[in-house]
């Protein structure tokens, strides 16, 4: 792959965003100088910022730049004064869902993976998630989320509804990563009550014999929350509907041990976004103590969806070597002196200066470097 020129678009967001943000830009901007890429970082406003500065959590100036960009990097969305208040009308979620929908970003991509280095972190037994390393493909701008809303004086509906055509475009993409990883799928409902449901499971078994390498189970929603405490070696792919996708990648976080590891691509129709999965984190902002590294991951899974692999795997490289040195913000180990800035600049010292070695590919890398 030769030089390339890239528009990202940055929408910091709110708490913690911006600065994590920063991060994962002078991670890119490390990448640009040693490979002779060139990266035009564009911040646009977006969530609880967009609201106090617009009344609109999603101006159409961001919109219309994020169609135009050929990525998009997002820090996180979410403020007290509005999570804490059931009666505001204006929410900054409101400005991320319509940007999904806006963008067609249908397919939300999570790996998850038990850093050897991290194992006490988690609050799991270190022999209960050792090895654990699944792809959680989560459906992004249908069901419930995206459903009729509608209150009355004393009642309220949220409806859920899918398509055929929703099901499929997501499906299609977990069969083939199940298929380049340990060929393995398993599909999240709730078939036993639901109707969405069984049409998800209708359409999975239908497109299965298109891929008879990869072995399909199915679990409800319920028993999948617990075998994911329980076994979570025993999940390779996991495809769902958007709000159980939403509910077990959280969960699925405690395997790594911090919500402040965990990258996710968000891809469909347009451009892809790249976000950490954790939240704003209000209490910690401007306190130079929020981790970086799941914004830095984000930003190499951006890299694999330019083709630029090698590149990547650098990142991923110079991730490791912090984790392993214990270069790491209070959240992994409460008595580091190293700032969030700090833990940035390690990382991105190492991919300026570290050795171009291509570490052994995990299943989740093969899995997202032809996808994303």
């Amino acid at each position: 792959m030769g030089v390339l020129n890239k528009k990202i678009v940055v929408l910091p967001g709110d708490g913690i965003g911006p600065e994590v943000c920063n991060e994962a830009i002078k991670v890119l901007e490390a990448v640009a100088e040693r490979f002779g890429h060139r990266f035009l970082f564009e911040k646009h406003l977006m969530g609880a910022c967009a609201i106090d500065a617009t009344g609109n959590p999603l101006p159409e100036e961001t919109v219309d730049a994020c169609m135009e960009a050929d990525a998009i990097l997002l820090g996180a969305i979410g403020d007290p004064k509005y999570d804490n208040n059931p009666a505001a009308k204006v929410r900054p979620e409101q400005g991320l869902l319509r940007l999904r929908k806006s963008l067609g970003l249908f397919a939300n991509i999570r790996p998850v993976t038990a850093y050897d280095v991290l194992l006490d972190h988690s609050p799991l037994k270190n022999t209960r998630i050792a090895g654990a390393d699944m792809l959680i493909f989560r459906e992004l701008i249908g069901g419930i989320y995206f459903g009729e809303k509608g209150r009355t004086a004393d009642s309220a509906y949220d409806n859920c509804t899918y398509s055929k055509e929703e099901i499929v475009r997501i499906a299609h993409l977990a069969f083939q990563s199940a298929a380049m990883r340990r060929q393995k799928l398993t599909l999240v409902d709730k078939a036993n009550v639901l109707e969405t449901s069984r049409l998800w499971r209708e359409v999975v078994q239908e497109m299965a014999p298109a891929y008879p390498e990869v072995a399909v189970d199915y679990l409800f929603v319920d028993n999948a929350a617990m075998q994911l405490i329980l076994n979570p070696r025993a999940f390779d792919v996991i495809l769902t509907e958007n709000m159980f996708g939403d509910i077990l990648s959280d969960e699925a976080s405690v395997i790594a041990g911090s919500l402040g590891l965990l990258p996710s691509a968000s891809v469909g129709n347009h451009v892809s976004l790249f976000e950490p999965i954790h939240g704003s984190y209000p209490q910690a902002k401007g306190k130079g103590i929020a981790n970086p590294i799941a914004a830095i991951l984000s930003a190499a899974m951006m890299l694999e969806h330019f083709n630029l692999q090698k590149e990547a795997d650098l990142i991923k490289v110079a991730v490791h070597n912090a984790l392993e040195k214990q270069v790491l913000t209070p959240e992994l180990n409460p008595t580091s002196p190293y700032s969030t800035e700090q833990v940035g600049s390690f990382i991105a010292y190492y991919v300026l200066e570290g050795a171009l070695v291509v570490p052994h590919r995990s299943n989740i890398e093969v899995g997202l470097s032809t996808i994303i």
